[in-house]
């Protein structure tokens, strides 16, 4: 099955993900199939925390990937960003 979920990067106590989609099967850190964004929970005011392409994300969704619960929530909340600043 494949899944979208975070993986790891970063130096230690400064952690930086990317979101990734990907085997399930595969360890956390293994090959991926595709990178479709990053989250950086210690960001600065000038640094983005959250970037995301929803388009690969709707793409691999409609394809049956599971997201894991962090991502689902992520995705959620970069949804009503995205809305409230088109609005």
């Amino acid at each position: 099955m494949v899944t979208i979920r975070l993986t790891r990067r970063g130096a230690k106590n400064s952690p930086f993900y990317h979101v990734v989609v990907t085997d399930s099967r595969k360890r956390q850190g293994g090959l991926s199939l595709e990178n479709v964004g990053f989250f950086n929970p210690v960001a600065r005011k000038s640094e983005p925390k959250l970037k995301l392409d929803l388009a690969r994300i709707d793409y691999w969704l409609g394809k049956g990937a599971k997201p894991s619960d962090r991502v689902k929530t992520l995705v959620g909340d970069y949804r009503k960003q995205a809305t409230q600043a088109a609005a």
